[in-house]
């Protein structure tokens, strides 16, 4: 990996952890449901998936998570399990969406947050022994989708100013 790269995924790592705590701020205030975020961090996410790859976004996805967690709830807390299995099948989702042709960022996006919602929901299930907590999915995937595409949108815009300078070396 060259030095420019590893900087700016690095960069990007610390944007997102910083994104995932104002958005915890944020989300308190603005949404009812509890668990319901915006999605800035995986902004980041999106940018690392279309600019480097898979490998590097998973790696970024996955430290913003533990790092977060170590931050706010402790590494295996029933809040970090919930943050991880909606991350890892988020990022699932969006890697596969991605490969289907004539879908763009803003699908990626949104299928991200839907898949976000059923992987947490999922966990909360499996955690708190509660199969009823099933019923509250419609409405997660509800505010799921605008925030989606608000994400979606935000991250092609960020794709778009990086990629030329990222990887024109001509470009300083």
């Amino acid at each position: 990996m060259n030095l420019k790269k590893l900087i700016f995924i690095a960069i990007m790592i610390s944007i997102s952890i910083v994104l995932a705590i104002v958005e915890s701020m944020i989300s308190v205030t603005l949404f009812i449901i509890p668990g319901v975020k915006l999605g800035l961090a995986n902004i980041i996410t999106l940018v690392i998936l279309y600019i480097y790859g898979e490998k590097e976004a998973f790696v970024v996805s996955i430290l913003r998570i533990f790092i977060v967690a170590l931050i706010y709830s402790g590494l295996f807390s029933p809040a970090s399990l919930l943050s991880l299995a909606g991350g890892i099948v988020a990022f699932l989702a969006m890697v596969i969406i991605k490969h289907i042709p004539k879908l763009s960022i803003v699908s990626v996006s949104v299928g991200g947050a839907l898949l976000h919602m059923v992987g947490q929901i999922a966990m909360a299930i499996v955690i708190l022994d509660t199969p009823t907590l099933i019923y509250y999915l419609p409405y997660m995937i509800l505010i799921s989708i605008p925030t989606g595409v608000v994400t979606g949108l935000v991250g092609k815009k960020m794709i778009d100013i990086f990629h030329n300078q990222l990887t024109n070396p001509d470009k300083e």
